[in-house]
């Protein structure tokens, strides 16, 4: 009965992998939280869409209940045949380094996080950048002269951001005041809007009345905060600037749609090589939104200020601190 039990969780799990996926689609594996949580996943899913649209192709999906299930999930994909399979998010390394080593044969990606294997290529972006357009952005608009950062896990890239919004924001205003909380110490972090609304309302009573959230969709509750408060909210991942039409100030993106449609095409290509891949401003891994949701928010003084410091950004005139290869931030 017990092995009975255990043939039917694997042959259930199998079907929701999906059926009869051609030999070399792709595949993903997306995070806890689930493809439409209006943040990273989402991202990475749009990455998918424009893939299939454009050439046809199928792409095998399957979405994380738990991260425990991330290893069968790319091992199921690769023993398929699909290729690449591609994690998302960084709690998914471990995971994919086991997976790649038990099929060498297999191409795989993984976005947000390096993963050292010869049949691995890894996405990871300069947060930095974006995070330092987020700030300058946030400085101009506040009127209070006190901004806010909800933070989901804490974790290093998380603090990379934080420290490129903050050196942005100094950069705007040098009296400017910011106030930073992280969600929690587990992926859970990123999946808490309830926390996340808690967290963001805390700042706004203090003060803050530009709020960014980077947070995954426990941004979603800090987003819903400010604009129950009458204050800014800041997306960060897709683009959430209508989540909230008037009241987000703009979206910090982290194109995971790119490196997703990158990592499919290029394997379509038959050019998919293993490696590092750091996608900045300049590399098209990060920008900022402007559309008709918050274009009455962004004064041509303030389009002007985030248009120069992309170019200064993207040509090495300034510099924005690395947490993780350069220490802690200094602001």
């Amino acid at each position: 009965m017990i092995r009975f039990k255990s043939l039917l969780s694997v042959a259930v799990f199998a079907t929701a992998l999906g059926t009869g996926a051609a030999l070399a689609d792709p595949a993903i594996v997306y995070s806890v939280g689930g493809k439409f949580d209006g943040s990273f996943n989402e991202s990475a899913y749009k990455g998918v869409m424009r893939f299939q649209e454009e050439t046809g192709g199928k792409v095998g999906e399957f979405t994380l209940e738990r991260d425990a299930q991330s290893l069968q999930a790319l091992r199921n994909f690769a023993s398929r045949g699909n290729a690449p399979v591609v994690a998302i998010g960084f709690n998914q390394a471990n995971a994919l380094g086991q997976a790649a080593a038990d099929f060498p044969e297999t191409d795989f990606a993984i976005v947000d996080m390096v993963v050292d294997q010869p049949n691995v290529r890894s996405y990871v972006f300069k947060e930095q950048e974006g995070a330092y357009i987020g700030g300058l952005l946030a400085a101009m608009a506040s009127k209070t002269g006190t901004v806010g950062f909800v933070g989901g896990m804490d974790i290093p890239i998380i603090h990379r951001f934080l420290c490129g919004y903050k050196q942005g924001a100094l950069a705007a205003n040098p009296d400017i005041e910011v106030l930073f909380n992280m969600t929690g110490d587990t992926p859970a972090a990123f999946a808490n809007p309830v926390r996340g609304g808690e967290l963001a309302r805390g700042q706004i009573r203090r003060g803050a009345d530009v709020v960014i959230q980077a947070a995954g969709g426990t941004g979603i509750g800090v987003l819903q905060a400010a604009a129950d408060a009458g204050v800014l909210g800041m997306g960060t991942d897709s683009n959430q600037n209508g989540l909230h039409p008037g009241q987000v100030l703009t979206s910090i993106r982290k194109r995971v749609d790119n490196a997703v449609y990158d990592s499919f095409k290029s394997a379509a290509e038959d050019r998919f090589e293993p490696g590092i891949q750091v996608l900045g401003l300049a590399e098209g891994g990060m920008d900022w939104v402007l559309d008709d949701n918050n274009k009455d928010l962004v004064t041509a003084e303030m389009k002007a200020a985030a248009d120069a410091a992309v170019a200064g950004i993207s040509d090495g005139s300034i510099k924005v601190h690395d947490v993780v290869t350069e220490g802690a931030c200094p602001y």
